[in-house]
Parts: C-alpha cells; sequence; structure tokens
C-alpha cells in the first residue's frame, strides 16, 4: 500500500479543468502508462477492494455503463479496443495520463482513444458513465467486443483492424 500512497501525495491539486488530450494512435509511452497502472493495481490487489455498483443502460444503438465511485477510492480502468464517450455527471477526480497527473471536475465529457487505459482517485463521490454504440444487451458480449484484456490483446486486435482497413 505505500506505493498508492506515494502516489496520491504527488498528484497534482490544481483547481483549473483538465483537458484530456485524444488521438488516433496509442502514445509511444503507452506500453510504459500500462505497465506503470499494472503496478498500481498489483498494490491496491495488497488491500481491501471495493465491488463498485454499476447501473446498465440500454436504448436503441447505445449502451452506457454508469458507475459510482466512492470518495477515497482509485479506480483503474479498462483497455478498450475502440474509442469511446465518457461522462462524469458528479464528483471530482484526479487521474493518470500519459501527460501526467489532471484533475478533473464534473461536469466533464471526454472522448478516450482506443487503447486507453487510467488510474483515478477520487476526490469526491463521483458518477463516472462510459457510453459505447452497440445494439447488444448480453453484458458478456459486450464486453468480449469492446475490451482487450492485456495490452497485448489490444496489440493484436489494432493489428488486425489496421489490415482490414487496408484490404481493397
Amino acid at each position: 500500500m505505500g506505493q498508492v500512497l506515494d502516489i496520491r501525495r504527488t498528484m497534482n491539486y490544481h483547481n483549473e479543468r483538465a483537458v484530456i488530450v485524444t488521438a488516433e494512435r496509442l502514445p509511444e509511452n503507452m506500453p510504459q502508462m500500462h505497465a506503470k497502472i499494472d503496478r498500481i493495481e498489483e498494490e491496491l490487489r495488497k488491500g481491501e477492494l471495493l465491488d463498485l455498483p454499476v447501473k446498465h443502460y440500454f436504448s436503441h444503438g447505445v449502451y452506457a455503463r454508469e458507475m459510482f465511485i466512492p470518495k477515497g477510492t482509485i479506480v483503474t480502468g479498462k483497455i478498450h479496443k475502440y474509442q469511446n464517450l465518457n461522462i462524469m455527471s458528479k464528483g471530482e477526480l484526479s487521474v493518470l495520463t500519459e501527460a501526467g497527473v489532471v484533475r478533473i471536475r464534473a461536469p466533464f465529457t471526454v472522448v478516450s482513444p482506443p487503447g486507453t487505459r487510467r488510474v483515478a482517485y477520487a476526490h469526491a463521490d463521483t458518477i463516472w458513465i462510459t457510453i459505447h454504440g452497440t445494439e447488444e444487451q448480453d453484458l458478456e458480449r459486450i464486453e468480449d467486443h469492446f475490451i482487450a484484456q492485456t495490452l497485448e490483446d489490444y496489440q493484436a486486435f489494432s493489428c488486425l483492424l489496421e489490415e482490414k482497413r487496408s484490404l481493397p
């Protein structure tokens, strides 16, 4: 747990709104970012883990996953295969990004590029919503379609997607 506390102490606690830059391709330091988050998750698993409440919403061609993150919680994200829309409707987070730690406050909306993975600390009770375009309503199938389990899985998926795009 010592590393997690060190991370919290080094966060930038400025009060400006943060803008997370989106990109078409993974930044060069993405493998290092994923490795850093893996180390954070490893430390977090040594302590008490919380089951965060998640609500699922379905509409025509849209799936939204709403997660409640209690104040004081450190949460790590999954690796998304496609870009996705994220909305923080309530709360305040410090988020580790490729550019460093940024502090964001609701209301906040961002389009995350494919392959992105984040870690965040909740300064206040927070509601985070991730939105995907799909007609699917089976949660396991949605997860299989949109989430890569490892960076290697994402990179293999990304290569297949590139090959598909280059076909005539």
